[in-house]
């Protein structure tokens, strides 16, 4: 074993390095040397970790134990049997990948074995837990996937805290599953992330000098982690409350690209890598289609007093500046982050500016309803926006008149059923038709609402391209202009308008 000679030094400010599964699956290495260990020298830092993946989310850690929860949802007696053994096989799988990763990456046979031990040990109890579900006949709900999916980020950080011990950093694993008590009446709000912030930094603290390693997985919370508001972002709130909780200097996600661009580099050559951008358009890029940051990590820290800048960076290229999330300057202390914040006072029209980012929202559809008769129109609205409310459907981008409204939706395979359902429904207020295969087609930037050319510029771009345009929409934001277009002519769509838009002049 070698030498254990770095650890978090307490005359140093505070860091939280969040890394995603996929980085920590592909370059584990990379993070134990040339991330946690080369920042200790300037500062104490603490880890935050996903579940491990190698591949395509599809085929990742969570993934794969959502498959285990699938089969322990839908296990009745005729076919028991069978479905546990196929959630064993799933677990086994999960089990060898994890400890062929240990042999990959740990040199220490000593810390090796050690880990290997403790994956399959680990492993075991999950096999236990579902023996127990069929035996005793446990209820299977939102609290039973939370558990099974924690198992993921209990195995990543895991094998992080031995890789970095590995490479003579005195990391501790710190286990937040179990950390929160909430009874059946607590609610999700901001009391709930306060409680959060100061339970996990009591974790934190006890490490002492040894760098923590946190499980991305904090259960036990109102509802459900996985199913409720939070959803699969949330490592990025986990490492957000414990920057919140230790007044963190910075909060940093490391991705597999070098920030945020003005377009989606792999589909726009031409795409140029942003310094800096402000809460609100990150938070505007996310919704519109760009993989930014959990609007609840964004909505943690900026919030937080004083703000904590959150900088996205890439593993592979760690001496990269990569993009930060910079605290918009009027966001002051009990201000919650919204998409775009209106303002009540006209603003002086300004020159010709470039618009920070383009993006692109698939898998869109645009239902129209067209009233049958000359109703009041609240009416009209009043029962759509029921419907819609009953199948948990959101709407995007909305076009209306008295008795006309065009909705542009996202319809994605999880969706399909609630979205047929809806459009059923939706029969009774009026005729109904709808668009399948768009694309909602974004520009982004800071006071977009008042530079002077930018919406014309951008439809006679699109116009010469011979692209057309379903849906229009601007005023309910003054960072956003979007438009629904076929989901054809996306990439082309992006590509001409980065051309001709992302070439002004200041």
């Amino acid at each position: 074993m070698g030498s254990t000679t770095y650890g978090n030094s307490s005359s140093l400010g505070w860091v939280v390095q969040k890394f995603g599964g996929t980085s920590v699956g592909k370059f584990p290495d990379k993070i134990a040397q040339d991330i946690v260990k080369a920042s200790l020298s300037r500062h104490r830092v603490v880890v935050v970790c996903s579940a491990r993946s190698t591949g395509k989310k599809a085929e990742g850690t969570t993934s794969r134990l959502l498959g285990v929860f699938n089969k322990l949802k839908n296990m009745g007696p005729a076919y028991a049997e069978a479905l546990i053994e196929q959630a064993g096989d799933l677990i086994t799988d999960v089990c060898a990948d994890h400890v062929l990763a240990a042999k990959h990456y740990v040199r220490d046979a000593t810390l090796r074995e050690l880990l290997s031990r403790k994956i399959e040990a680990e492993c075991q109890e999950l096999i236990e837990y579902i023996f127990a579900a069929k035996r005793f006949n446990l209820e299977i709900n939102s609290r039973s996937k939370d558990r099974v999916i924690s198992f993921g980020e209990k195995l990543a950080c895991l094998f992080m805290t031995t890789l970095l011990q590995d490479a003579g950093v005195d990391a501790e694993y710190v286990d937040l599953c179990d950390v929160l008590y909430c009874d059946a009446a607590a609610q999700l709000d901001a009391g709930f992330y306060k409680a959060a912030a100061v339970a996990f930094t009591r974790k934190i603290s006890a490490c002492g000098s040894r760098v923590p390693v946190v499980t991305g997985f904090f259960g036990n919370i109102p509802g459900s982690l996985i199913d409720g508001d939070i959803g699969r972002g949330y490592t990025d709130l986990c490492a957000a409350l414990c920057a919140v909780g230790l007044g963190a200097e910075e909060l940093q996600i490391w991705k597999e690209v070098d920030g945020i661009f003005t377009a989606d580099p792999s589909k726009v050559p031409t795409a140029r890598l942003l310094p800096s951008i402000t809460p609100s358009e990150a938070a505007e890029l996310t919704f519109y289609g760009s993989e930014v940051i959990h609007h609840l990590t964004m909505d943690q820290v900026i919030r937080a007093q004083p703000p904590i800048p959150i900088r996205i960076k890439n593993v592979k290229n760690p001496r990269g500046n990569g993009t930060v999330v910079v605290p918009d300057a009027g966001l002051s202390a009990g201000h919650q982050l919204h998409r775009s914040r209106p303002s009540s006072e006209p603003q002086p029209l300004k020159a010709p500016k470039r618009p920070t980012a383009v993006t692109i929202k698939d898998h869109i559809s645009v239902i129209n309803v067209h009233s049958n008769k000359r109703s009041i129109s609240h009416g009209f609205f009043a029962r759509i926006f029921s419907i819609l409310d009953k199948h948990s459907i959101s709407v995007d981008l909305i076009s209306t008149s008295e008795v006309h409204v065009s909705m542009a939706i996202h319809s994605g395979s999880t969706q399909m059923d609630a979205f047929a359902k809806a459009k059923a429904s939706l029969t009774e207020c009026g005729d109904v038709s709808v668009l399948s295969h768009m694309a909602i087609l974004s520009l982004v930037g800071a006071d977009m609402k008042n530079m002077i050319g930018v919406a014309g510029r951008m439809f006679s771009t699109l116009g010469e391209h011979s692209i057309n345009l379903e849906m229009i929409s601007q005023g309910a934001s003054e960072i956003n202009i979007s438009c629904v277009i076929d989901a054809r002519d996306a990439t082309r769509a992006m590509n001409v308008l980065h051309t001709h838009l992302f070439t002004f002049l200041e």
